[in-house]
């Protein structure tokens, strides 16, 4: 049997930190997890995870943990409960996306009782993260991070260290502006091709092979040529509405006028409210489509 690289843990067994759970695992880590739900417990538990019984009794059994979390208020329990076990110095990779605010909120509860909290959000969506293609924008204490880049290779492609705690949440909303906008624009161009006669597979593989692709196109136009938006979810409208709400108020802070990003978020309180809010937010194109009176030949629908 080959020798274990470590022991690390995570906390949120979701579409990302279950990638990374599966991904260590495979790459030679051990893994202690934690998540809210007996479903994902069970699920990474016959991945080869093994499951701890609450929050405090996973800190106790490694030295180093990765958050993956829908809510900032999960991160706000989830810290104090490390902070109140009284343990050995921990060394946290933050990686969901939230306010720069509520990060360094956590940050000063786990810095008190003697922890080590970076802001690690990552590039990339579900389905990349299944294939361990993602970047992560690493910040906060230098040599922490140092430590954490060979855990890092085991779910990622390539670690950033970005300097400052909270730029990596900056570059993050960077980043996902870019995501926000060139999904819209992939299914833009999708329901222009569609309602001008052109087969979806075709307009995919031709843009693919063109000056108009993108990885977001890769990504997300296959969705919107099956009209599937539920078998291969790989962000929730949903949750997506929560990063466009931080991205935006922090452009705003900023005063930075964002008119391409601002366009887009209609259409995505549109899709939600057309009840795609648990699909993948390529979910846009249905919202656009529907407004430009498209139909698909029949063999397209799934």
């Amino acid at each position: 049997m080959a020798k274990s690289k470590g022991v690390v843990g995570i906390i949120g067994l979701g579409i990302m930190g279950g990638s990374f759970a599966r991904n260590l695992v495979k790459s030679g880590w051990r893994v202690v997890g934690y998540d809210i739900s007996p479903a994902r417990r069970k699920e990474l538990s016959q991945a080869g995870v093994k499951i701890a019984d609450g929050i405090p009794e996973l800190a106790a059994a490694v030295p180093v943990i990765i958050t993956s979390l829908p809510k900032p208020e999960a991160l706000a329990a989830v810290a104090h409960a490390i902070a109140d076990a009284k343990l050995p110095k921990k060394i946290i990779a933050e990686c969901s996306t939230f306010t720069i605010e509520d990060k360094e909120g956590a940050e000063a509860v786990l810095r008190k009782s003697g922890h080590t909290l970076l802001d690690c959000p990552v590039s990339g969506t579900g389905s990349q993260a299944r294939t361990g293609d993602l970047v992560i924008y690493a910040s906060g204490d230098t040599k922490a991070i140092a430590r954490l880049k060979p855990m890092f290779a085991g779910y990622s492609r390539k670690t950033y260290d970005v300097g400052t705690f909270g730029n990596g949440s900056k570059m993050k909303y960077v980043a996902n502006l870019l995501v926000a906008i060139n999904n819209v624009a992939t299914a833009e161009a999708m329901v222009l091709g569609m309602k001008a006669g052109l087969d979806p597979q075709v307009i995919f593989e031709m843009i693919q092979n063109g000056a108009g692709n993108s990885r977001v196109f890769e990504l997300r136009a296959p969705m919107m040529v099956k009209n599937d938006y539920s078998s291969d979810v790989t962000m929730k409208c949903s949750i997506w509405q929560k990063d466009m709400d931080v991205i935006g108020g922090y452009a705003k802070k900023l005063r930075v006028s964002t008119p391409l990003f601002s366009a887009t978020r209609p259409v995505y309180h549109a899709a939600i409210k057309a009840g795609h809010g648990e699909e993948d937010t390529a979910a846009v194109c249905a919202v656009l489509e529907a407004k430009a009176a498209v139909k698909r030949k029949a063999k397209r629908r799934r």
